[in-house]
């Protein structure tokens, strides 16, 4: 997870990335969070498909509820265009800190955010499937539009969802998808994930639909320096069902720290 640079910068990362192995990049989504600098993220995704060929790219995590959807569906197929096929689109119900909420006059509550998720989703499959597509929901309408061209990948774009464990609609949402970004409710650390939680999910989901091609991605921070550990952190997780470890330093995210972890290449777990 790419959590500093400017977009030049970024595309710089995901480029030695790549030559470093890593499977996937990944920038972030805000508008006015914290007093740091912030970049839109699809400027910054461009960047950087145009300075990789193999790695998957995405924004962790975007917000549909404060994003007009065919405003979205527009850059999410350009970016896939542009990669040639990468995108990933990660999304929730969006971080309230960031000004870009209330503060611009967005809804807020859960209720109202979940059901413009919803909606947006549905739109977002509709417009990338190139075909007449109008919408009637209770918070958008539009009559019958064609967008072309369709992004790249077919049916569509993968779309991994924040589900928070174990809310019956928020799991049921993420497991309509394509990939899941588990969030623990019960947790004594907000939003805390364990790999024993993630293995309950992933017996919840299989339950309910195939897992055959289903993600379960998690996130957190090995040490560049202890390739074992960093193996042994990540092969935990694995074990429990997790298909992407997304190493994700918020805290220390700099430049160099991220060039570092970068170059000393992704962890390895076993077969």
């Amino acid at each position: 997870m790419l959590t500093a640079g400017d977009p030049r910068t970024a595309a710089d990362l995901a480029a030695e990335a790549e030559a470093a192995g890593w499977d996937g990049v990944f920038t972030w989504d805000g508008v006015a969070i914290g007093p740091g600098d912030t970049y839109d993220p699809w400027v910054t995704l461009a960047a950087m498909a145009m300075r990789t060929s193999r790695v998957r790219l995405g924004a962790i995590v975007t917000p549909p509820s404060r994003r007009r959807p065919w405003k979205l569906a527009r850059e999410t197929m350009s970016v896939d265009r542009l990669s040639g096929g990468r995108l990933v689109l990660p999304v929730g119900l969006g971080a309230l800190d960031d000004g870009a909420f209330g503060n611009v006059g967005e809804a807020t509550d859960t209720r109202t955010r979940a059901e413009r998720l919803d909606e947006s989703l549905a739109i977002l499959e509709g417009l990338w499937s190139g075909e007449p597509f109008g919408f009637e929901g209770r918070h958008y309408r539009f009559g019958p539009m064609t967008f072309r061209p369709t992004p790249v990948q077919r049916p569509r774009i993968p779309i991994w969802v924040v589900g928070a464990w174990p809310a019956e609609r928020s799991m049921a949402r993420a497991a309509r998808w394509d990939g899941i970004l588990p969030y623990a409710l019960q947790s004594s650390t907000a939003g805390s994930v364990t790999p024993e939680l993630v293995r309950e999910i992933r017996e919840w989901i299989g339950a309910r639909r195939s897992l055959d091609g289903y993600d379960v991605v998690v996130e957190g921070v090995t040490l560049a320096d202890d390739p074992a550990a960093a193996a042994a952190e990540t092969d935990r997780w694995a074990r429990a069902g997790a298909t992407w470890w997304i190493e994700s330093d918020w805290e220390a995210g700099t430049v160099d720290v991220l060039r570092a972890r970068i170059a000393a290449g992704p962890p390895r777990v076993e077969a």
